[in-house]
């Protein structure tokens, strides 16, 4: 059968992988984020929507414009794209929609944990840790950040410092010591 015939067949399941790869919100929650977190995904949709995707339509254009379209990379390859940013907007336009923004600089001064404290704790074999709690689309593992819907984050919310806190793991149970606390200063 000659590829001119067949046709992807896009499901719904495939179109909200990216949906599921996500970290889900716990049921009946909201999708808490620093402004800061919060513009950065607005900045990513409105470049997606005003810079990437008017680029690719131009070139899907100019492509379809030279005749078969079964052999031309540029068509094929540029649907691809457009179809990743589509997904990719949808996505983050219902992010953004439930996304309830939380400035952490209200807490400033203060010596319990709520989100977007940046905690330091000791766990009971002394090693120290210090992450920061933020939002779940919003989370850089690889800067110390955690999201609010992790244990460690829950363990954490609401203690103080001098506290100790057990955090249930699958090795066992853990003690928690909170060290230090600290917010963002108010602009």
């Amino acid at each position: 059968m000659s590829k001119a015939f067949t046709r992807e067949i896009e499901s719904d399941d495939e179109e909200d992988s990216e949906a599921q790869s996500a970290l889900p919100l716990p049921a009946g929650t909201r999708n808490y984020m620093t402004p800061a977190g919060f513009s950065a995904l607005r900045a990513e949709l409105l470049q997606l929507l005003d810079e990437e995707r008017p680029k690719v339509v131009e070139v899907v254009h100019w492509a379809a414009s030279n005749g078969d379209r079964s052999e031309n990379g540029d068509y094929l390859y540029g649907k691809k794209r457009l179809r990743e940013i589509d997904r990719r907007t949808r996505f983050l336009t219902k992010r953004l929609e439930r996304a309830e923004v939380v400035d952490p600089s209200v807490h400033f001064g203060s010596e319990q944990i709520f989100f977007g404290a940046t905690v330091t704790y000791a766990d009971q074999h002394g090693e120290e840790r210090t992450i920061t709690i933020k939002g779940v689309d919003e989370v850089d593992s690889l800067r110390g950040e955690v999201s609010w819907v992790a244990p460690v984050a829950r363990a954490l919310i609401k203690a103080r410092v001098g506290e100790e806190v057990r955090l249930h793991t699958p090795a066992g149970d853990q003690t928690l010591e909170i060290l230090a606390v600290s917010y963002p200063a108010p602009a």
